[in-house]
């Protein structure tokens, strides 16, 4: 063998080795994955993101929370406020996913998983789309399994098992902030209630006037000699003042104006509001006014202790109930109310916009209609006998008296 072939073998056997350990090398490194994180870059850009998107069966983004100025808002829902607390959740929970396992990388098989192409109608999964000052971040989100989900990074082939899990919505209606009144019902003084047909009435709370105490004083004794006064006594030393009486809270009760003639008010627990009615007060969804048919409103009018005012109008559409909120001396809630609509609760909404007849002693029941008059007594099988009258022939004799 020539020197120089010998040379070109040592070369090639020597490239062989090298693209075998190079192979092995990339095998060792998709092998181990466990333990990664799924979003490397996240955990340094948490702060900056600034947009959060969530896409399912289509390209368009199903619901997008993104930052404006200083606050989180739905771009769905016409930039109404987010809640914060929930887009904090599912970020620290895109942060911390680990990598347990990897799985298949055949396509074929991503939908048995869910990590196929979100966009498509009829996806399994979805994608979550990050913003951030410095990196944009993509990963599908698939069907849960054990303590976590399947997972595919977006432009990777790759799929993997994440732990923990990852739990999010993908309809705008979740990501609203749903706090929308809070206050206790001590501190309503009227509530006004105009229904869509009908008269306006008002239940109002009044003073009550507590019942008059008995005296407690001794009657004045009768004039008296007068006895000859004792020699002076040495004054006591002074004993402390008693302790001053707590002032109670005025009582005070509920009473319905505009009831109906030959009608009477309930008593003063059935008038007063339910302590629930408006103690975290949340919405389910939100809307521009715009779109809700408020044609037939009811409303609710309520003065409240401080003298504040909040005027509720509803109008129930379908199977949901849809109201308005006023307060005009509260600047913070106008501005997140005005020109929205809200739907809340159904048992919410009756708490609210009581009818007039639940405020009212009901109707006494109508008289119950007279029995069918008793059956006649059947005539007796014999007549009496008038005295001085013979018994007729067909009466039966006495027995003759045996012969001694």
């Amino acid at each position: 063998m020539s020197r120089q072939r010998f040379i070109a073998l040592l070369i090639v056997a020597l490239a062989a080795i090298t693209a075998a350990l190079y192979l092995s090398t990339q095998r060792n490194v998709v092998r181990e994955v466990h333990g990664l994180p799924l979003l490397p870059a996240l955990a340094g850009e948490l702060d900056g993101v600034t947009s959060l998107s969530v896409l399912k069966g289509s390209t368009t983004p199903s619901v997008t929370v993104h930052k404006q100025g200083e606050q989180w808002t739905v771009a769905e829902r016409a930039n109404y406020p987010a809640d914060v607390t929930k887009l904090r959740k599912l970020l620290l929970a895109l942060s911390d996913a680990k990598i347990r396992e990897e799985k298949t990388s055949d396509p074929a098989n991503y939908s048995i998983i869910g990590v196929e192409d979100p966009t498509k109608p009829g996806a399994t999964g979805a994608q979550i789309e990050l913003l951030a000052k410095d990196a944009k971040l993509d990963v599908i989100v698939g069907k849960p399994v054990d303590q976590g989900n399947f997972v595919r990074r977006v432009g990777e082939k790759s799929s993997y098992i994440v732990e923990p899990g990852i739990s999010f919505e993908a309809e705008p209606r979740f990501w609203i902030d749903t706090r929308l009144l809070n206050f206790s019902a001590d501190k309503i003084q009227s509530i006004q209630f105009k229904p869509d047909t009908g008269s306006t009435y008002t239940v109002r709370r009044v003073s009550e006037q507590p019942p008059p105490k008995p005296d407690e004083g001794k009657k004045a004794a009768p004039n008296t000699p007068a006895a000859p006064a004792p020699a002076p006594a040495p004054a006591p030393a002074a004993a402390p003042a008693p302790a001053a009486t707590p002032v109670e809270p005025a009582a005070s009760k509920f009473v319905l104006e505009g009831v109906p003639s030959g009608r009477q008010a309930a008593d003063s627990n059935a008038l007063a509001p339910s302590p629930t009615a408006f103690n975290d007060l949340n919405d389910d969804d939100v809307a521009p006014i715009a779109e809700i048919d408020f044609s037939k409103p009811s409303s609710v009018t309520l003065t409240l202790s401080d003298g504040s005012v909040i005027t509720l109008t509803g109008a129930v559409v379908g199977d949901k109930r849809w109201i308005q909120v006023a307060a005009p001396q509260d600047a913070t809630l106008s501005g997140k109310v005005s020109g929205r609509a809200f739907e809340i609760a159904s048992y919410r909404y009756d708490q609210i916009f009581r009818p007039l007849e639940q405020l009212l002693v009901p109707k006494p029941a109508p008289a119950a209609k007279p029995a069918a008059s008793a059956a006649k007594p059947a005539p007796s099988a014999a007549k009496p006998v008038p005295s001085g009258t013979s018994p007729p022939s067909s009466a039966k004799k006495p027995a003759a008296a045996p012969k001694p």
